[in-house]
């Protein structure tokens, strides 16, 4: 019997980026999501406009002054948070 492949799969390549880019400090998931030119949607990576904690998108090294972010579609709060957040070095 084989497989048919699962409309799940390409989400779940994306959550599994994300995830490293979370784990990597937005380190190459990220860079190769930017690479692409596409910004992923905030349903898919659980954007939300109030913060998760300390950590918010004004703290997050993907996020542009206007204010926008490198990799999630537009608009950003500098209040919000997603799963993509990956703290600015200091």
């Amino acid at each position: 019997m084989i497989d048919e492949p699962s409309a799940a799969a390409p989400r779940r390549d994306v959550l599994r980026a994300a995830a490293g880019a979370v784990f990597l400090g937005g380190g190459l998931a990220a860079g190769r999501v930017a690479a692409a030119g596409a910004k992923m949607s905030q349903k898919l990576v659980h954007y939300q406009a109030t913060p998760k904690g300390p950590a918010r998108c004004q703290t997050c090294a993907q996020f542009l002054p206007s204010p926008a972010c490198k990799l999630v579609d537009d608009p950003i709060l500098p209040s919000g948070w997603c799963v993509l957040y990956a703290g600015k070095a200091s």
